[in-house]
């Protein structure tokens, strides 16, 4: 069977350093860092007191007042960045064939704030159950690309990766598999998080995970030092749209980049910790070569995900 291209024709983003792809992009190219004292609650009794939070957001600049009741934060960002990235792409949904695009979008927590809310509500009552008929929607994982498809009306792959750090890019990997086997034209793809809440912050500290360097949280994040204590919450979201070669170049898209190879893998060794010979590293970059068809010496830039987890 002779698999599809799979292309790149747009981009979203909203993040702690820029609240669309050109904000970002101007924030990574002058090294800004996106760390700073908590604002979403008070933090002063917790042992990190920053996090990497989304400067300068108002819903309601995006949102009218029920649609902000009915979405979580991951879900308001989820919308921002895929509405982005249509828009960049320059997609005619007039004439897109809505049975062959999906949605398929990561997120390693979901809607932990409104979790949190619901609960604590419920325990300062008098034990009857008062809950947000919008609870339940609100949280799981699965409601944004669910919200992302009935706005754009795709009906086509629509679910929710959950796999930690790399929900992300494991739901980019899966539209790019799903659109190569022919099965789907375009994707709305990506991931986002909200999770600088009480419980977020308060959990990851528990866990041991999070830097505690409040005194200087624009450097805290120190992968691969030795002097690193621990990682940095953010929050934010990002999209690609994905899209089959073919597809792209008969509507004239720009085009972005091209997909040629993906790998994944698991070390099966510890919770938190990698393994100590960093066999999960070695193996998903070994299947991502192969299935790229690719040498090593072919690779001119790594992306490294460095937690900065001691």
């Amino acid at each position: 069977m002779q698999l599809k291209r799979v292309v790149v024709t747009g981009i979203g983003a909203l993040t702690p350093i820029g609240n669309n792809a050109a904000e970002y992009w101007q924030g990574l190219s002058k090294g800004v860092s996106g760390a700073a004292p908590i604002t979403r609650f008070d933090a002063e009794k917790f042992k990190t007191q920053f996090a990497c939070e989304v400067k300068n957001y108002d819903p309601n600049d995006h949102f009218d007042r029920k649609e902000v009741r009915k979405m979580d934060l991951f879900t308001q960002f989820a919308h921002i960045v895929a509405d982005e990235a249509v828009l960049d792409s320059g997609l005619d949904l007039e004439k897109l064939d809505s049975n062959r695009a999906g949605v398929i979008w990561g997120a390693g927590i979901g809607g932990l704030k409104t979790f949190q809310d619901e609960v604590m509500n419920f325990a300062g009552g008098d034990g009857t159950p008062r809950y947000n008929p919008f609870f339940i929607p609100k949280m799981i994982a699965d409601i944004a690309p669910g919200m992302i498809s009935i706005k754009y009306g795709f009906r086509g792959p629509n679910f929710t990766t959950v796999s930690a750090c790399a929900s992300g890019t494991n739901a980019i990997i899966d539209s790019y598999n799903y659109i190569r086997l022919g099965m789907a034209d375009v994707f709305i793809t990506g991931g986002s998080e909200a999770a600088v809440c009480e419980s977020g912050v308060g959990g990851f500290n528990a866990l041991k995970a999070l830097s505690e360097r409040n005194d200087s949280p624009e450097t805290a994040s120190r992968p691969f030092d030795k002097d690193r204590n621990g990682f940095v919450l953010g929050e934010g979201a990002a999209s690609l749209i994905l899209e089959d070669y073919d597809h792209a170049v008969a509507r004239g898209a720009k085009i972005y980049a091209e997909l040629i190879g993906s790998g994944m893998s698991a070390d099966a060794y510890h919770m938190t910790a990698p393994h100590p010979e960093g066999i999960g590293a070695t193996n998903v970059m070994i299947n991502a070569l192969k299935d790229a068809n690719l040498k090593p010496e072919d690779v001119d830039y790594i992306n490294v995900h460095g937690t900065s987890t001691p």
